[in-house]
């Protein structure tokens, strides 16, 4: 069993930058892909970034250019680096594992159905 613990969640104003952290345990998640989803009250939870087991990765359109996704395999770490953030990055961030080896992120990694395990979810709200 895979437990997933965010955090690095706050308050923040727009413009502002955040590092979220994914903390894994249970099994050494090197050959897994991880990913960051979010989710918005009143909204469906919606992929923002991924990384595969060889480092290949893959943003949201909304995010590209301004959050990096990285692994710490050493750590059993994930982290989200989110800068130049806007008040419509607001939501609950979520951390997601998958155990299959594909080279690449695939389409259906790129929403919810695509993954394992989740986290609990830690809180990012962007002040205007």
């Amino acid at each position: 069993q895979v437990q997933l613990v965010e955090s690095g969640g706050g308050l923040v104003q727009a413009g502002g930058s955040l590092r979220l952290s994914c903390a894994a345990s249970g099994r050494t998640l090197s050959s897994y892909a991880m990913g960051w989803f979010r989710q918005a009250p009143g909204k469906e939870r919606e992929f923002v970034a991924a990384i595969n087991w060889s480092g290949s990765t893959s943003y949201a359109d909304s995010v590209t250019g301004r959050f990096t996704i990285s692994r710490d395999n050493i750590k059993n770490m994930v982290y989200l680096q989110m800068g130049s953030l806007k008040p419509e990055d607001t939501a609950d961030y979520f951390c997601a594992a998958d155990p299959s080896g594909y080279s690449s992120i695939t389409p259906r990694q790129r929403t919810a159905a695509g993954w394992n395990y989740w986290g609990q979810g830690t809180q990012v709200t962007v002040s205007s």
